[in-house]
């Protein structure tokens, strides 16, 4: 196979085709976003699946679909294309998701549909990430219209999460088994950020937890035998200020609380109060100390019935713990390239504190991420009249020049392999 080099690579020639393709990209955009896919809507998850699967099919794609290990969501969508090589081939995984976090109730309540304002366009899913599919599809497009060869070279892997807002685990096996150990990236095309001309690319992410604390005290009456009861929303009242006060933002460690209950009537001392909240840090070691004072709150118990000293008792409940995906080298390595293949484009790292498809691929191939267009207002759906509040919307002339960046780092990275 003749080799080709990102010297012999007429860019310009890219760009133009880029630029010229665009307004139809744009248009499959639309489609999707019209398509709600919502997590908890199963089949406009697989709707969206489907628009993807052919949509890359006549770059020579084969699907193959798994249904998530919960029925309630839909099911994950695996393109691949297998290289066209006689010998062993590079492989290079690319990240995105088909499910948004709106329902269709929610786009309707707030009129939250396709809109072009100027650059910025809006609309559900439009930032993430279904905008990051269509970067993906362009990327792949321009590699194999202008270099055939080299797109042959390499076995692709796509690899789209059906319930990614939702946390799901098994994608992440998933991508582990159908992916494996050797590939040479998991590129991850959740929205990037665009500010002042400089390119964020994000190299790490923050593990999780969810947590409950959940309090049982004594009921009495509140007028005639309070001094019989032991308030659990007291005692509810000071767990939340020790749980809030492990928030270390010099240590990367963030804890919330984020919804309490707890009570039933006002003549009543309560027997019960919950809160439900989480914990984020980027350190694993950090975080597993986090946990373990979080546990440790569990032998609390201050709040006391003053007639008999009947206690109150805290249980903390951890559902469920999402590992780190901090700084390493492969992401670092991959930062660089990225960085040396943007020429005058600044690229600077950044660490996230919303976890992705990347704390998943990180710890079996070298994993980058924020490869998709740039945008902003993710996750939001309201608009107020003076703007202050604001819908999510993705950069239409951000969609070209991070193509560009995107196509010159792949072309390098699978040279480099290639030597």
């Amino acid at each position: 196979m003749t080799q080709t080099t990102t010297e012999q690579i007429d860019f310009q020639d890219i760009q133009a085709y880029l630029a010229e393709r665009l307004p139809a990209d744009l248009e499959l955009l639309r489609q999707m976003v019209a398509i709600n896919s919502f997590t908890a809507n199963p089949d406009g998850v697989n709707a969206v699946g489907e628009l993807t699967a052919v949509s890359f099919a006549p770059l020579g794609f084969t699907a193959e679909r798994t249904q998530a290990a919960n029925p309630a969501y839909g099911k994950h969508l695996l393109l691949t294309r297998t290289a066209k090589t006689p010998h062993p081939a590079p492989k290079i995984a690319l990240v995105s998701h088909l499910d948004t976090v709106y329902s269709a109730e929610e786009e309707r309540a707030n009129n939250f549909l396709w809109e072009e304002e100027g650059a910025c366009i809006y609309g559900p899913g439009t930032y993430d990430i279904k905008g990051g599919t269509i970067m993906i599809l362009m990327v792949l497009s321009a590699i194999k219209q202008f270099h055939p060869a080299l797109f042959d070279s390499v076995t692709w892997i796509l690899a789209f999460n059906a319930a990614e807002e939702a946390l799901v685990k098994d994608f992440g096996t998933l991508c582990h088994q159908q992916i494996g150990d050797d590939a040479l990236a998991a590129l991850v095309f959740e929205g990037g950020n665009w500010q002042t001309g400089i390119f964020k690319l994000v190299v790490a992410r923050k593990g999780m937890a969810r947590y409950r604390i959940e309090v049982d005290g004594r009921s009495a009456h509140a007028g005639t035998s309070i001094q019989e009861g032991a308030s659990a929303i007291l005692q509810l009242a000071e767990v939340i200020q020790r749980v809030s006060a492990l928030c270390d933002m010099e240590q990367g460690l963030s804890v919330n609380i984020g919804s309490i209950e707890g009570g039933t009537v006002s003549n009543r001392v309560p027997h019960f109060a919950a809160a439900d909240g989480e914990l984020r840090a980027f350190s694993t070691a950090v975080f597993q100390q986090a946990m373990v004072d979080l546990r440790n709150i569990e032998q609390l118990s201050t709040v006391k019935s003053v007639k008999n000293g009947y206690p109150c008792s805290v249980r903390v409940i951890v559902h469920d713990e999402w590992e780190a995906w901090p700084r390493n080298a492969g992401s670092d390595g991959l930062l660089a390239l990225w960085q040396e293949s943007a020429g005058e484009m600044p690229i600077t790292p950044e660490e996230r504190g919303g976890l992705s498809d990347g704390n998943y691929t990180w710890a079996f191939a070298p994993t980058i991420d924020g490869l998709g267009p740039d945008g902003g207002n993710a996750h939001c759906a309201e608009r107020s009249p003076d703007r202050s509040k604001e819908q999510e919307y993705v950069a239409s002339d951000s969609f070209v020049p991070k193509a560009m960046i995107n196509i010159a780092a792949i072309i390098k990275l699978i040279e480099r392999e290639n030597l």
